[in-house]
């Protein structure tokens, strides 16, 4: 049973990650097969993010400090895309990195500190 649990665990995040790059370098046919029209991404964006946070207090509340590092650690790479989708579609500076990559700092101390509990 070991073996079937973490065997789909990896197919299903290994789908997530498809599914991710689909949605970055492929977002009409994403959408397309998502059943829904491109402008329909903020709601899909709020969804995602708000599942993040259930499973980050998921994760401190039940697996405690280590899991939740490693959570944090994997997590911060959402702000640094984020920096530099910014800064590629024409966003300010200030905006990529007043927000999105401070925020990344913040998760990655975040991180650091879990780490050392």
């Amino acid at each position: 049973m070991t073996v079937t649990a973490y065997s789909l665990a990896v197919v299903l995040n290994l789908f997530c990650l498809f599914l991710g790059y689909r949605f970055l370098f492929q977002p009409a046919s994403a959408a397309t097969g998502y059943g829904v029209p491109a402008d329909a991404y903020l709601t899909i964006k709020g969804v995602r993010d708000g599942t993040l946070g259930v499973v980050g207090l998921a994760l401190l509340a039940f697996a405690g400090a280590r899991p939740e590092a490693w959570f944090m650690l994997c997590v911060a790479l959402v702000p640094l895309a984020d920096t530099l989708i910014v800064l590629r579609h024409g966003g300010t500076k200030a905006v990529a990195f007043g927000i999105h990559f401070a925020t990344a700092i913040v998760v990655l101390i975040s991180a650091g500190l879990l780490f050392a509990v």
